[in-house]
């Protein structure tokens, strides 16, 4: 097979980390020694993109990319006796001649799947799991784009880190600028520094820098922002449609199994009910089924059913489908009565007071659950008396069964390194 330079070869690459690279994909310098078949491991953000370029540019490899908190010994083992190398590195510079990297051979090398690129999981059910994908199916995007400067805040190597990524490489003109997405008291300096001008990122990501450095978000010169990775509510769009009015507001619906399956541009939650059961050529399908999403899928992993269980909730309102989390987790039985924790989680966030909110239901004598509720207030609420007047809006919108019964103020959003608020 021979190597094809990416269209996007020469498109500007930033690592505002740590680890500081300011140069282009073709300068991400090659590794001497570096099995065909192996994942790369890795606690930077420089090392995960040259391990991309690489994956991009020789195509004959297979590869896989996570960060070293992601995955066990006994699954680096799995690998191993598999046929894959474990690559780390503590730091990994872009001169060749300084990496710092390790290499975990496997007993029994084998050759590559060639072109093959494997994804982990989100895990939320449990141990990350392996799917098949390859550049080709990762890119989404491959027509002519505005010019821009993209901010990846992703963890690397996760299908929305995949989906900046390879719209970087296969597109001219589309930069990249890799951050923490953690570290929301220092992105938002160092996307503006780099001149940031697109964004992807979950709505916890959004919220937290929001409470975090508002003030230097707000100067971004945005063009796009886009959402995903969880449930998007209107609260969110609302916000960020106030400070970036020039922005075009797009949220997306997509997974490592299921690929990128719904984009909507309208700067509404949830998509038209139109959309179900539709027909495009080329396009997956959407339904729901038992309040369950389920996509036919297009662009999805190898080796998945092409009709995708996704594991949402999905909920008719008039005219749109709004996705407003896990069915596992969003029933809550109180004494009988069934109560959506994303229901009542939505309502918490109309209230003007309230910027992130997470609901669940928790063990109690004679009902067996009762509704909890954590939030995070917005700017410069008052923490006194908030409780109450919490308590008293959620009666007024709400069965007295599902007001929340305890309700905890934090003084910080939980985030995940998947960007995610699940607690």
């Amino acid at each position: 097979m021979t190597a094809v330079l990416p269209a996007g070869a020469h498109n500007r690459v930033v690592v505002a980390d740590d680890t500081v690279f300011d140069g282009a994909w073709s300068d991400l310098a090659p590794w001497s020694g570096v099995p065909a078949v192996a994942a790369f491991l890795t606690r930077d953000l420089l090392a995960p993109a040259r391990a991309a370029w690489l994956a991009a540019s020789e195509p004959h490899r297979e590869t896989l990319i996570a960060t070293a908190a992601r995955v066990g010994i006994a699954q680096q083992q799995e690998w191993r006796d598999g046929g894959m190398a474990i690559v780390r590195w503590p730091t990994a510079q872009p001169d060749a001649g300084h990496d710092d990297q390790h290499v975990d051979h496997p007993e029994a090398p084998r050759e590559p799947d060639a072109g093959r690129v494997w994804l982990l999981t989100s895990g939320s059910t449990g141990r990350p799991k392996q799917v098949a994908h390859t550049i080709d199916s990762l890119t989404t995007v491959a027509t002519d784009q505005p010019p821009r400067t993209w901010l990846c805040p992703y963890t690397p190597g996760a299908y929305a880190w995949w989906q900046v990524v390879t719209l970087s490489l296969s597109v001219p003109g589309q930069d990249i600028v890799f951050v923490d997405g953690a570290r929301a008291d220092i992105w938002p300096h160092r996307a503006l520094e780099a001149g940031v001008t697109a964004a992807s990122g979950t709505p916890t990501f959004w919220r937290q820098a929001i409470f975090r450095s508002g003030e230097t978000l707000a100067q971004l010169p945005l063009e796009q922002i886009t959402l995903g990775g969880e449930p998007v509510d209107q609260a969110i769009l609302d916000q960020l449609g106030e400070m970036f009015p020039d922005a075009r507001l797009s949220w997306i619906y997509a997974s490592s199994e299921a690929g990128a399956a719904i984009a909507v541009h309208d700067g509404q939650a949830g998509f038209p009910s139109a959309w179900l059961d539709r027909h495009t050529p080329g396009r997956p399908q959407v339904r729901v089924v038992d309040g369950e999403l389920v996509i036919v899928a297009t662009h999805g992993a190898q080796g998945m059913d092409t009709e995708i269980r996704t594991g949402d909730r999905a909920d008719t309102h008039g005219d749109r489908v709004l996705i407003t989390g896990r069915l596992a987790s969003d029933e809550i039985n109180v004494g009988g009565a069934k109560v959506s924790a994303a229901e009542v989680r939505g309502v918490l966030l109309q209230h003007p007071e309230v910027l992130w909110a997470h609901v669940r239901g928790r063990k109690a004598p004679i009902v067996g659950q009762m509704v909890q509720a954590e939030v995070v207030p917005a700017g410069a609420a008052a923490t006194d008396g908030l409780t109450d007047r919490l308590t008293r809006w959620c009666r007024d919108r709400l069965p007295e069964y599902a007001v929340p019964r305890r309700i905890r103020v934090l003084s910080e959003i939980p985030i995940k390194e998947t960007l995610k608020s699940d607690v």
